[in-house]
């Protein structure tokens, strides 16, 4: 009886554990494209031409107009893909852009400037909640509950197209 009670408790714990977990799955259609309306802070997954997900987004601290240089804290305009994730970001969770593209260098160097890079999409960790929308360096920055969602839903190699 009493390796019962214990067993019974650890498998508790357990699935308490699992629970709390900021790993989640998903298993319903594949999100094809990740949009990105800045002007309208908002950002779209879909599965082809049809929206699963939105989100309200916060963006770079300057977040008018197309990332040139490093410390510009603007978020990047144009087509990117998805490339990396980082399930220990001190953003909780981020997955990574493409960014700088071959043109994003291009335009930086003859500026004679740095393009900068680690742009992210990420959570929000409890420090920045209290920000302002709009803090990042460059970065889409969504709630932690929502980037377990997107972390667990949009693959490596997704493109994503950032709009002014």
């Amino acid at each position: 009886m009493r390796f019962f009670r214990i067993a019974l408790l650890l498998v508790a714990g357990a699935l308490a554990a699992c629970s709390n977990s900021k790993f989640r799955t998903y298993n319903g259609p594949e999100i094809t494209h990740v949009v990105v309306q800045k002007s309208a802070r908002r950002m779209y997954l879909l599965h082809n031409d049809k929206v699963l997900e939105s989100y309200d987004i916060g963006l770079g601290f300057a977040p008018s107009g197309d990332k040139k240089i490093e410390g510009d804290g603007k978020t990047p305009e144009g087509l990117y893909f998805i490339d990396r994730r980082n399930p220990n970001s001190r953003y909780h969770l981020s997955i990574g852009l493409s960014y700088p593209s071959p043109d994003d260098r291009a335009e930086a160097e003859a500026m004679g400037k740095s393009p900068g890079g680690d742009i992210f999409i990420h959570g929000t960790p409890p420090p920045y909640r209290s920000a302002g929308r709009d803090w990042t360096w460059g970065c889409i920055a969504v709630s932690d509950r929502e980037m377990e969602d997107i972390y667990a839903m949009v693959r490596d190699g997704t493109p994503i197209t950032i709009h002014p």
